[in-house]
């Protein structure tokens, strides 16, 4: 634990991408196996506990440390594991080894609530401050110090000097304490065999395109496809069984049992996750009532029918076929497709693109179709092997521009860690007559120079605190954009938008020549 502890203190101050590689690369040759192994898998976020969480966290520190103070020093230092470690009283007057992290794990796993809370008050006793911090973050789960699961797998590459992208291939179907792997990464065993799992492969992104990169996106290198407002999803067959996964490896199979069912031969399968439905894709509204539900009923699945718009295909059969181009690929993947069609399947169309037909024209005429279903396009570059994560070149994004409306600021809240210190949170609405009705939340879209006159107004013109949200003046208006506005039964304003973002502060307009309310109906049909 004190190892562990260390080193995320040391990733914490590190805010260099080479230092934090060398730092852990250090970590892995000086740590042993299971120690190392589970410290990979907290910081890829691959432990959950069932009781070690962040309700447990908050009784536990309420039993040493006085509700309001807690509250008060957390608003103010915004990490609550911080917060606690901080205020945890008693100093260690008995020095006493801490237990290693995997022992830590598995006790944690296999005692009751509260057997818990009791091995926790014990251990935080016997903990510093950065070990307190640590043990905290161990239940929280969001570490918050600059290092992704993506950038573990390239740390560990680095470490046994190994192709990222190998590691990539066998990620998901390894588990903690990863001996095999390390034992391989430290060439003292072969690459760890997976062909026996069922498991997600990391699936290949897109960046969105800018002006500069249009200009060199032709019908000699590229294919273009629409891109459809779905869910990304892979779908895994084998001789184990089946999944269905999204785009981060969450294993979503028994919301849509009618979408694995389509399958039966070993593939694994990228596309778009849809509903639909006499003849129709409909609203990602509709979607969303089949995804939120764990184990839906025979009649909501013949209501909302999941369905799959193929877009790509990474094994066929026993055949690895991802280092193949993507003109390659989609040869294979419409012979697959064609003997193994489907009710619930269909292949993304590849669209007429030639130098008659350029990509602006392409795209026009995309936008100019108004399906619901349909937010752009999907251009790929025709040699590209299928390569996880998020490669440069490949693969570009071109979505039709967003919704945009004129609101007003209601409320503001204090953000977390760095901004902690900062009202970062908004609630905006649309007037309704004589009423502002609050339409959606944000927190991005603004430069820490525009937060901090934000943050300046927001104090200077606060009219009422609820807890703690700040209402102000009905008198600033943000240009908000989002994608796409849906009817909703749940916000007092009768709708919700999708993916709110800020993309304008117009300290020029007063705020009662926002707009009204009414106008999100325009966007309904948009």
């Amino acid at each position: 634990m004190k190892a562990f502890a260390a080193l995320l203190d040391k990733l914490y101050f590190t805010y260099s991408h080479l230092e934090k590689i060398e730092t852990l690369k250090h970590f892995f040759a000086n740590t042993p196996d299971p120690e190392r192994g589970y410290t990979v898998a907290v910081i890829a976020g691959l432990i959950n506990f069932q009781f070690f969480k962040r309700a447990l966290i908050v009784e536990l520190a309420a039993e040493k440390v006085d509700p309001y103070l807690l509250d008060l020093s957390y608003g103010y230092v915004g990490d609550l594991a911080e917060t606690i470690a901080l205020l945890w009283p008693g100093q260690i007057t008995v020095v006493s080894p801490l237990p290693p992290l995997n022992q830590i794990i598995l006790d944690v796993s296999l005692l009751t609530k509260n057997e818990i809370l009791t091995y926790l008050h014990d251990l935080l006793n016997l903990c510093n401050e950065v070990e307190r911090w640590a043990l905290i973050k161990l239940g929280l789960g969001n570490l918050r110090i600059g290092v992704s699961a993506r950038f573990i797998k390239i740390a560990l590459a680095e470490f046994g000097r190994k192709d990222v992208q190998d590691i990539e291939r066998i990620w998901h179907g390894l588990t903690p304490p990863f001996i095999e792997l390390f034992a391989w990464l430290e060439n003292k065993g072969p690459i760890p065999d997976v062909s026996k799992s069922l498991f997600f492969h990391p699936v290949m992104l897109s960046h969105p395109i800018d002006e500069n990169e249009l200009s060199k996106i032709g019908p000699e290198l590229f294919s273009v496809e629409r891109k459809f407002d779905g869910i990304r999803v892979q779908l895994v067959s084998s001789g184990i069984g089946k999944k269905l996964y999204t785009r981060t490896g969450d294993d979503i199979s028994g919301s849509f049992p009618d979408v694995i069912a389509a399958i039966d031969k070993p593939v694994v399968l990228d596309g778009e996750l849809v509903i639909y439905k006499n003849n129709k894709i409909l609203s990602f509204n509709e979607l969303q009532q089949r995804f939120n539900r764990k184990n839906p009923a025979k009649k909501l699945i013949e209501e909302l029918p999941g369905f799959v718009i193929l877009y790509d295909i990474l094994i066929d059969g026993t055949e690895d076929v991802r280092q193949y181009s993507f003109l390659e690929r989609r040869a294979i993947l419409e012979s697959w497709f064609a003997k193994h069609k489907s009710a619930n399947m269909m292949l993304s169309e590849i669209l007429p693109f030639n130098p008659n037909h350029s990509i602006h024209n392409l795209r026009e005429q995309v936008i100019a179709e108004k399906d619901v279903a349909v937010e752009g396009l999907m251009i790929k570059k025709k040699d590209s092997p299928y390569i996880a994560g998020r490669p440069m070149g490949h693969w570009y994004k071109w979505k039709r521009d967003p919704l945009v409306v004129d609101a007003v600021l209601m409320y503001a809240q204090r953000g977390t860690g760095k901004r902690s210190s900062f009202y970062s949170d908004y609630t905006f609405g649309l007037w309704s007559g004589d009423e502002l009705l609050p339409i959606g939340k944000a927190y991005f879209g603004f430069t820490d120079e525009e937060l901090k006159q934000l943050d300046h107004w927001i104090r200077t013109n606060t009219v009422n605190r609820v807890g703690p949200v700040r209402e102000v003046k009905n008198e600033l208006v943000f240009e908000v954009a989002f994608d796409s506005v849906n009817l909703s039964t749940r916000h007092k304003s009768g709708y919700a938008l999708r993916f709110p973002r800020i993309s304008r502060i117009r300290w020029d307009k007063p705020g009662k020549e926002a707009d009204q309310l009414t106008v999100l109906s325009s966007f309904l049909t948009t």
